[in-house]
């Protein structure tokens, strides 16, 4: 059996859970989410603990397993909790601000850039001693994909570190041609 599809996902009591069918639905102070559900995989309720099962042993069912369990407890998380992203903004004349639903990114270039923040995400700046992005939301994939996005308007170069990062990213740093001598 998989062991992290076997794990049980513990329910906390602002969540309010739907199975119908092949459709699951939970809902929670932060928002509600819909996910449909491979047919050979099953969800059953006891009380407040959500267990996952499969039909049948083949390799793909049991990649099912894993997956599904892992996307529902994020789920569960997510409505109840919320997730959270940092993103660190590094390099002179850099800087980030809020406009309503709008991220108004100065990052080096001609223009300024303007990010429409999908609905569900929201984003905060903290200026103290490196311009540090916040976002936060329920769902983790979307979140991940939006800090993706505005990391990839200017990614970290190796050399002086001038760039986006997310707050726990390593940049390996280069020397540059002055150390050749």
């Amino acid at each position: 059996m998989s062991r992290i599809g076997r794990l049980p996902i513990k329910l906390p009591k602002e969540a309010k859970v739907t199975i119908d069918g092949q459709k699951f639905s939970v809902q929670g102070p932060k928002g509600k989410m819909e996910r449909s559900i491979h047919p050979k995989i099953k969800i059953q309720q006891d009380g407040d603990v959500l267990t996952v099962t499969r039909s049948d042993d083949s390799k793909p069912t049991r990649a099912l397993h894993g997956l599904t369990r892992a996307l529902i407890a994020n789920m569960v998380h997510g409505v109840t909790q919320g997730f959270k992203r940092e993103l660190i903004v590094t390099g002179v004349g850099y800087k980030v601000e809020v406009k309503g639903k709008t991220l108004v990114l100065n990052l080096g270039y001609s223009h300024p850039i303007d990010f429409p923040l999908p609905e569900g995400i929201s984003a905060k700046v903290d200026t103290q001693k490196e311009t540090r992005i916040v976002l936060e939301g329920y769902d983790k994939a979307l979140l991940g994909l939006t800090a993706s996005r505005i990391r990839a308007f200017r990614p970290p170069e190796p050399y002086k570190g001038k760039g986006v990062r997310y707050a726990d990213e390593v940049i390996i740093r280069k020397a540059g041609k002055a150390a050749a001598k």
